[in-house]
């Protein structure tokens, strides 16, 4: 089991080894909602009726159905492996790490902290910080996960074409796009359609 993760962590350009892996999938896994919630146990009565109504389905899940948490746990451990510290991020930017923080504090990076920060690796372009950044930041609303901007940052958007292609916001910059439809797009993030 150990030698294939390993060749599956290695082909996915991750740098650990299964045991860290492991450890990041147990602790995503852990830190996410209980295994079988009961999602009626989260509404009033009248709230679980207008859902049953337009055609929610309420129960419990059942053992046989797939854990639909899987694909979220992977994605936290990936995120959380790939992440840098505020040292890394120094080095890479060749910065005192005091500067790293304060960028943190100022909105100019962004990260979370887990045993000391952890910066989000989309956020570079492996010797600065993406072209427009900060613009992009500044919009991002506040209540949205760093997991979630992550996968904003890294999926493809209508709105963003690059050579006749939806690019991803994270292409766009890198390609010397304007910052402030990126900005637009992602400040709807947590918004119904």
């Amino acid at each position: 089991m150990s030698i294939a993760l390993e060749n599956v962590l290695a082909r996915a350009g991750l740098k650990a080894d299964a045991n860290e892996f492991l450890t990041l999938v147990e602790d995503a896994a852990r830190r996410l909602s209980p295994p079988n919630p009961d999602p009626s146990h989260y509404f009033s009565p009248d709230q679980q009726a207008a859902l049953s109504d337009v055609g929610l389905d309420l129960r419990p899940r059942d053992e046989s159905e797939p854990d639909f948490r899987a694909r979220t746990v992977a994605a936290h451990a990936v995120l959380a492996d790939s992440a840098l510290s505020v040292g890394q991020a120094a080095e890479m930017l060749n910065v005192d790490d005091s500067r790293i923080r304060h960028r943190l504090k100022e909105g100019r990076l962004t990260g979370w902290k887990d045993q000391g920060w952890r910066l989000p690796a989309w956020q570079f372009n492996g010797s600065g910080v993406l072209p427009g950044l900060e613009v992009v930041l500044r919009a991002v609303p506040d209540d949205q996960p760093a997991l979630v901007v992550a996968a904003f940052m890294n999926t493809p958007q209508a709105d963003l074409v690059i050579n006749d292609r939806p690019a991803t916001p994270r292409q766009w910059l890198l390609a010397g796009g304007d910052p402030e439809p990126v900005a637009r797009l992602v400040a709807t993030l947590g918004e119904p359609f």
